[in-house]
């Protein structure tokens, strides 16, 4: 027969192991650079997130290193003294630092969306894609005499839920049922004709 095949499968997330090492390297790379390596945190944010905003940041922070550099290298001086490299060098690593913490807050704000999380079960579809209802949960055995019994505050009374709305059979069904039907009307008449 033909159905809609398995569910896909949920969105797999990464290792929280691999996800903190790589905070943690693009975190230390700009700052441990002095800010010369600042633009791949951002690339990094820009290319898990992959919306707008991340991008322009990355082009922001790509268009701060090249303009750092520029005056840092109009700089004739050996320890960047002269006010352009003095503010090139500044600028780079304010640059630096502001691309670890960007890079950070994206981060953990694109990881720890919902759509992210370890404890959501995976759906569970019937064979024509209808997800099935979740099961109910089991009242807990009877535990076994032990003593004397605790007193158990009664159950809070809550209104009966209503019952699940009814769906209509897909077409598909009616029409395998009716060519079954056929079919056992045919064999019928074929029996009865030896």
């Amino acid at each position: 027969m033909h159905g809609h095949g398995y569910a896909p499968p949920p969105p797999r997330r990464p290792s929280t192991g691999a996800v903190v090492t790589l905070r943690v390297i693009l975190v230390a790379l700009p700052l441990m650079t002095c800010g010369f390596l600042g633009w791949p945190a951002t690339l990094r944010a820009a290319l898990v997130t992959r919306r707008q905003r991340e991008w322009w940041a990355f082009g922001a922070s790509l268009a701060i290193w090249v303009f750092a550099i520029a005056l840092m290298s109009t700089d004739n001086t050996d320890d960047f003294s002269s006010p352009n490299g003095t503010l090139g060098l500044v600028l780079m690593m304010l640059s630096g630092v502001a691309c670890a913490i960007y890079f950070l807050i994206v981060d953990i704000n694109h990881y720890g969306q919902p759509g992210f999380t370890a404890n959501v079960p995976p759906q569970q579809t019937t064979l024509y894609g209808y997800q099935q209802a979740p099961p109910t949960p089991q009242p807990p055995a009877p535990q076994p005499y032990a003593g004397t019994p605790v007193p158990q505050p009664p159950p809070p009374q809550s209104a009966p839920a209503p019952p699940p709305p009814q769906r209509p059979a897909p077409v598909r069904i009616d029409q395998v049922r009716a060519e079954l039907d056929e079919l056992s009307d045919y064999l019928r008449k074929h029996e009865d004709g030896r």
